[in-house]
């Protein structure tokens, strides 16, 4: 298995701490902490840089809030300086992980995202059922709690695989350990981590189940097949494996195998063979949020996010 080739001085460096402040700033020069942080920058730059290279660095704690996005949320928000070292971390380990991805993740990866495998599903819908000439199967799971079930020795352990610097295991352990269970939806590091994470689960589903329609968007996953058996015989698998090797589990009440005709309701469209709608809760949520607030950039907003389904009439009526 092939390491990765950076060392523990590549992410602390003066200069990559630097590059990752400015990609962290994008978006948030507005901060009141962020600005607080920047009065003194080069002094607080130079102070992380530090305490990383003398092994001193503790990460700090976290602030909570709740959003709804649209189902209610706990996220957890570091500290600005911890913030940056997620970047700088971000930085010099997010390009070697993501070439050991399989091509049909879709989650918090560049060039990826939520059209892309929408696309992806459709696709793979044409294809298994033969241009609707057959029936087509898709088993569509989602897992219980994700971000909060995430086993950080397993983690830690996957990571060791592939990073053979102590340091940066070291490092990484840090911020794994700073919040206590499972990794916190607010860093930008527990992106990564979680699809390092359900990399292992990808891998098993392409290479043992030798499922060649799968496809997963963070936590939902999708697998087509023309054989409904089949599919039903993967699920005692699947859970096995994910409570065996990764301390996951199953949401019991989003797990079910329908056929394509029907329709598949997948990141926020339910999806016919030919045609795919908007979901009825994303529909409401959006006509509410018009209504509390009816900027330019919000109807622009919505009017890109409904080219990619057929929704002529809901444009009508909206816009």
């Amino acid at each position: 298995m092939k390491k990765l080739d950076k060392n523990f001085e590549d992410i602390i460096s003066v200069e990559n701490l630097l590059e990752a402040w400015r990609e962290f700033l994008r978006g948030k020069r507005g901060k009141r902490d962020v600005q607080e942080f920047s009065l003194s920058l080069m002094d607080n730059i130079l102070e992380l840089h530090a305490e990383l290279l003398n092994h001193t660095y503790k990460h700090g704690g976290y602030q909570a809030f709740n959003i709804s996005d649209p189902k209610p949320r706990s996220i957890h928000k570091a500290t600005v300086r911890d913030r940056l070292l997620h970047h700088a971390i971000y930085r010099i380990l997010y390009p070697f992980f993501d070439n050991k991805f399989i091509a049909d993740s879709y989650s918090c990866r560049k060039n990826k995202g939520t059209h892309k495998a929408l696309n992806r599903f459709r696709d793979f819908g044409y294809k298994v059922s033969k241009n609707k000439m057959k029936t087509c199967w898709v088993l569509k799971c989602d897992i219980r709690k994700f971000f909060a079930n995430i086993d950080h020795q397993i983690l830690l352990d996957i990571l060791k695989n592939y990073i053979h610097d102590q340091n940066i295991l070291r490092l990484l352990k840090n911020v794994i350990e700073s919040f206590p269970g499972g990794l916190p939806l607010g860093n930008l590091t527990s992106q990564l981590f979680v699809n390092i994470y359900m990399n292992e689960f990808d891998k098993f589903v392409k290479h043992k189940l030798k499922a060649k329609y799968y496809t997963r968007y963070a936590d939902d996953f999708i697998i087509f097949s023309e054989n409904k058996n089949l599919l039903e015989d993967q699920i005692p698998i699947i859970r096995q494996f994910l409570h065996e090797k990764l301390r996951l589990e199953l949401h019991p009440d989003k797990v079910f195998i329908k056929t394509l005709a029907s329709g598949v309701d997948f990141l926020g469209w339910v999806h016919f063979p030919y045609h795919r709608v908007l979901r009825t809760s994303t529909k409401r949520r959006m006509l509410k949020r018009l209504r509390e607030n009816n900027s330019p950039e919000t109807r622009a907003s919505y009017k890109g996010l409904l080219k990619h389904g057929n929704t002529y009439k809901l444009v009508q009526k909206i816009f």
